[in-house]
């Protein structure tokens, strides 16, 4: 039985589900993606802006660079994340807890992309995306990106996403994803993009956001650094590996 200072996502050893996903692989392939079986996703937040030109330091593009990095957007009451922080970011397997009214599934995924360019128009971009493993709620691919425009100036947060839902669903969960799943999701996007601003903003103003040190497990991190535990959580129904 882990310790209670380890149960960082309720009655889990998160330890020992993030370990397993050492294992797990990729539960789609890009091939499959089109609509209408699947979702496709853009969502598009205008950050705190910077005058033309380059990123600034310490400006709105790069904190919001250092917030992506270490997924402090994701929103605690949706998403959590457990990872090592010293692994390197390309390659680094993740376990998401998904939290829908009182059912808390962890599921795993793994970051196969960074990005880190210039792009035709003048857009300086970073970022990373990560794609589902066995045993997902869902198949697919979700990008978080920081756009500066040098022309104008402008800083975004975007987030891309190709998803549905996992065809191996038991029945009991794949009715609560119909029901729950997609409005879940694209609240999740919303709160995101909200979350980021915020942040940015905040560490403008000379503020440290999140201001509380993350919950950690061994060597492994919670994310967001403000996800934190309550006594409701031990009443939660826990699926791993629900998919």
């Amino acid at each position: 039985m882990i310790s209670l200072p380890d149960w960082v996502f309720g009655r889990l050893d998160a330890v020992r589900a993030w370990r397993d996903l050492a294992d797990a692989r990729v539960n789609y392939s890009v091939g499959e993606v089109r609509r209408p079986a699947w979702n496709i996703d853009l969502h598009c937040t205008a950050l705190p802006g910077e005058r033309p030109g380059p990123p600034e330091p310490e400006g709105p593009w790069e904190q919001a660079c250092r917030l992506v990095r270490d997924y402090e957007f994701s929103p605690p009451e949706i998403v959590r994340a457990l990872y090592d922080p010293a692994a390197p970011l390309l390659g680094r397997d993740m376990l998401l807890e998904a939290r829908f009214h009182g059912l808390h599934f962890y599921c795993g995924v793994r970051v196969t992309e960074v990005v880190d360019e210039n792009r035709e128009g003048g857009d300086r971009v970073w970022g990373w995306a990560y794609e589902t493993l066995e045993g997902h709620l869902e198949r697919g691919k979700v990008t978080y990106e920081v756009v500066k425009r040098e022309k104008t100036g402008e800083v975004l947060f975007v987030v891309s996403c190709h998803s549905q839902g996992a065809p191996t669903l038991g029945r009991v969960t794949r009715l609560g994803w119909r029901l729950f799943g997609r409005r879940t999701q694209l609240r999740f996007y919303r709160r995101c993009g909200r979350r980021l601003r915020l942040f940015v903003e905040a560490a403008l103003h000379g503020e440290h956001p999140p201001p509380a040190p993350p919950s950690t497990v061994g060597r492994l991190v919670c994310a967001p650094s403000d996800a934190r535990m309550h006594r409701s959580d031990a009443l939660a129904i826990h699926r791993v590996a629900p998919g």
